[in-house]
């Protein structure tokens, strides 16, 4: 076989960049390890910024989006008892987010890729990138049984932290920054009414947060060890220590239900530089991890893809430049995103062996945060991301 673009990967980056580049005029192959019900069963983010939708909107997948998601014009903070900070998305940053589970963005996209035709090869086994410093790449990799190959100008690595693009660049030529997190987050999901606004809880006896997918499915979170199984976590135990972190006034509004899902997920951030070598480029999980306290990972994934769409459409018009510096214009906004994503981590958990005081001194940068607006616009502009 033989195409412009070979993509790695079928998840949200790789299905949304063979989308983009069809609709420009540019052909690709996504080739993607897991069968199809495996990727559309993967439970992942669920807050959109507001240059996600509106990228989702420009290529055709703002109906359901618009008719099934639910926008947030504001965050809570809730720390000390009964403390509740708000940061007011609209006031502060002039636009909302939208809560909009993964799962619905990827199923959004596979019927988009079905409606137009896109050539995505799924459960492809053995994939390997060849030849990725020359003008003539190409990929393997197993199907059915048989050995099969795609030739192709440029090759995208969107086949996240454990696929085969980010090893394709040689260790010598390739640097990781990573800060894993002592703790992780025990999730759960539940068919109850969520609450009205995301909150974000701060407590001695750890982080919690309560969001929501849809108007009757719940998404809740606390910090938990990373010694800990999910059979250490009965429903009961949950919900008791959920409400426990909450402020009381917000406690009061939580609806318990049996769990229909429950994880636990360990919390790090994570950079490859750089995001492209030879004719490789790296988008998503792929090229970069982070936490998910600041709701960063798929619109970072969103990001990328916006900034390498761009970048071959340039190129195949005969301006390479974009191209060139795709790696430098996508780890700007990717380091911009770290660095928030971890500011928001040490800001609302607590770490093994702090003190007091350390838990004193994050009270008083939340404290601090209601008594200036410009620190609550600060947040408020990089919660619901800058603009490309």
């Amino acid at each position: 076989m033989k195409t412009q673009v070979a993509i790695i990967g079928a998840g949200p980056a790789g299905a949304l960049l063979s989308l983009i580049l069809h609709q420009r005029g540019i052909e690709s192959i996504v080739i993607e390890r897991q069968s199809k019900p495996y990727v559309l069963d993967r439970i992942r983010a669920g807050v959109l910024e507001w240059t996600s939708v509106e990228l989702l909107e420009s290529i055709g997948l703002g109906e359901r989006l618009h008719a099934e998601g639910h926008r947030h014009d504001q965050v809570k903070i809730g720390w000390g008892g009964n403390e509740i900070l708000d940061i007011e998305f609209q006031k502060l940053a002039g636009k909302p987010m939208m809560a909009y589970g993964q799962t619905k963005v990827q199923e959004d996209l596979y019927a988009a890729a079905e409606r137009e035709n896109l050539n995505i090869i799924f459960e492809s086994s053995d994939v390997e990138l060849h030849d990725i410093t020359t003008d003539s790449p190409y990929v393997t990799f197993t199907t059915n049984g048989e050995t099969q190959r795609v030739d192709c100008d440029f090759i995208a690595g969107c086949d996240g932290q454990h696929g085969v693009s980010r090893k394709a660049i040689p260790d010598n030529k390739r640097t990781e920054f990573e800060r894993a997190y002592p703790f992780g987050w025990l999730g759960i999901l539940s068919e109850t009414p969520p609450l009205p606004h995301l909150l974000y809880a701060n407590n001695e006896k750890g982080f919690a947060l309560c969001s929501e997918r849809n108007p009757m499915l719940s998404r809740y979170y606390v910090q938990c060890s990373l010694d800990d199984t999910v059979d250490d976590w009965s429903d009961d135990r949950f919900w008791t220590e959920l409400l426990a972190r909450l402020p009381e006034s917000q406690a009061e509004l939580v609806v318990t239900g049996p769990s229909i899902e429950k994880s636990i997920a360990p919390l790090r951030s994570e950079v490859i530089e750089p995001m492209q070598y030879g004719n490789l480029f790296l988008a998503g999980d792929a090229a970069h991890i982070v936490p998910p306290t600041g709701a960063k990972g798929l619109n970072l994934a969103i990001a990328d893809v916006h900034y390498l769409s761009e970048a071959f459409v340039a190129r195949y018009a005969g301006e390479p430049a974009k191209l060139a510096a795709y790696s430098e214009t996508a780890l700007k906004r990717v380091w911009s995103t770290v660095r928030f994503s971890w500011w928001m981590t040490v800001l609302l958990h607590r770490f093994p062996g702090e003190s007091s005081f350390d838990q004193r001194m994050r009270e008083e940068d939340l404290a601090y945060l209601t008594r200036s607006e410009s620190a609550r616009r600060s947040i408020a502009e990089q919660y619901v991301g800058l603009d490309y």
